[in-house]
Parts: C-alpha cells; structure tokens; sequence
C-alpha cells in the first residue's frame, strides 16, 4: 500500500529526461519564432518544397499568423509556469 496520501502529489524528480523535455519546451518556439520567414509567400514556398503541396497566399498567411500566435502563448505559458514555481519555491522556503 502506498503511504502517501491522495491529496498530496507525488515528489517530482528532476533527472535528465526532464532536464531535456523542459529545454526542449523553450527551444521549438524560440527557434520557430527565429526561423519564421516574414513574407507568406516564403511560407507557401517552404510547404512546396518540403511537401510537393501548393497552398494559396491567403492559407500560409494564416498559418504563419497561427505559428506566431502559438508560439509566443506557449512561451508566455512557460514563462508563467517559471515564475509561479519560482514564487512557490520562495513561499516555501519563508
């Protein structure tokens, strides 16, 4: 039987894999933001090129409005997550 109670969470370990996901958290939206062309036509280009598909002008500026949208809420997600551990960590400590 387990000796932890239900309301209390399990002790989070931090290792190498968990060292590397949350590195990689940060990285793919920072290097997405980095790499983004600015022109949809160089999106649209890009898709061609790696995809054999053709997508309109309109569609890959949508989508590169979408990959910017996404990628600065997820780091603005992993900046909160930062801080708040940050926070907990100092109110624990007092």
């Amino acid at each position: 039987m387990n000796g932890t109670s239900c309301c209390q969470s399990p002790v989070r370990r931090s290792g190498l894999r968990s060292r590397v996901l949350e590195t990689t958290g940060w990285a793919v939206p920072g290097a997405l933001l980095v790499l983004m062309p600015k022109c949809p036509a160089c999106v649209a280009g890009y898709i061609a090129l790696a995809t054999g598909v053709g997508i309109s002008f309109t569609a890959a500026a949508y989508l590169r409005t979408g990959l910017l949208v996404a990628s600065v809420g997820l780091l603005i997600l992993l900046a909160a997550r930062q801080v708040h551990g940050f926070v907990r960590r100092r109110r624990a400590a007092r």
